[in-house]
């Protein structure tokens, strides 16, 4: 049998983040992992620095950086910087930038760009030359500036499709995505654990939940245009609401506010028809679906607590794993 799946949790980079890392620490989440969006959230390289400062066991990962947010260069000294703060502890993802790139009306990277950022970083962070916009280049940090090269930072890779995948082996120490014949692989999800004869569809449970269910119309609406998501339940009324905002050089702008953390009044209407059963129930039902995702061949889940109450979301989901 396998063993269950390390529970982990994600959270953005915001003004109590660290305290909620350190709650996350003593409540015995393995790591913390802490989202990338230049558009829609803080820096999360600064609150990892606060959080190093406020936990000593937690691990800390990135979910996800972009790698064109950052230079190559910038980001290898970026994660020196927490390599030096949480020694040990520090674990860095990264992403083709979907929504972080959509929000600013620019299309995801290319696989290539991104697999060769990510090789060039590894190349940075072990103390070799690279090459950066067609120079080489090398950390030049002098003793006492930051840790010696080589660092020893896991590089996960965040990929679906086959061809990330199959690239993923020879760049990665591990995936968020589906599970990896090689490699070790993490999973992200949502969900709340009911309070004692609560029902499902309850409101708070689709408060709880709501932030990051209601994505699946803001993804189709990015992906596939007004059929995609006029084919969802309440989508046409969505987007009709969007559009009479903006023109349609401006939507993105609007598709994502609110990402994953709060709920526009726009969104509002979506919680009638959001899924309130996956990741839904007591703690001793969300035990056996954890259990069942180690099975399936994830080492570690990423839990993202949203909603108006977040510690008690984490307390809640902790019992369960």
């Amino acid at each position: 049998m396998l063993p269950s799946p390390e529970l982990s949790c994600g959270l953005p980079p915001g003004p109590d983040f660290a305290e909620l890392a350190a709650l996350a620490e003593e409540l015995g989440y393995a790591r913390v992992w802490i989202y990338d969006s230049a558009p829609l959230w803080e820096d999360p390289f600064v609150h990892l620095a606060l959080a190093a400062r406020r936990t000593t066991r937690i691990g800390l990962g990135t979910a996800v950086l972009v790698p064109d947010q950052r230079s190559v260069m910038a980001m290898a000294s970026a994660i020196a910087t927490i390599a030096r703060l949480a020694p040990g502890r520090f674990r860095a993802c990264f992403g083709t930038g979907f929504t972080a790139r959509l929000a600013l009306g620019q299309s995801p990277m290319r696989l290539d760009a991104f697999i060769a950022y990510v090789a060039a970083l590894r190349r940075l962070l072990a103390g070799e030359t690279a090459m950066v916009d067609g120079k080489p280049a090398r950390m030049l940090h002098a003793p006492g500036l930051t840790v010696p090269r080589p660092l020893d930072v896991p590089l996960w890779i965040s990929v679906f499709g086959p061809r990330g995948t199959a690239l993923a082996a020879d760049v990665a120490d591990g995936i968020i995505g589906r599970p990896h014949p090689t490699l070790p692989t993490s999973t992200i999800l949502s969900g709340t654990v009911l309070d004692e004869g609560e029902d499902p569809g309850s409101d708070r449970v689709r408060e709880a939940v709501g932030p990051w269910r209601v994505v699946d119309w803001h993804d189709a609406y990015a992906r596939g245009g007004a059929e995609a998501v006029d084919a969802r339940p309440g989508g046409r009324a969505w987007r009709e609401d969007l559009e009479a905002l903006a023109d349609e050089s401006q939507r993105h702008l609007l598709t994502f506010e609110g990402h994953v953390t709060h709920l526009t009044e726009r969104d509002r209407p979506l919680l009638e028809h959001i899924d309130t059963t996956t990741m839904v129930g007591d703690a001793a039902r969300i035990g056996r679906k954890l259990t069942r995702l180690g099975e399936l061949g994830f080492q570690e889940v990423i839990y993202t607590p949203t909603g108006p109450d977040i510690p008690r979301e984490l307390r809640a989901f902790a019992t369960a794993g």
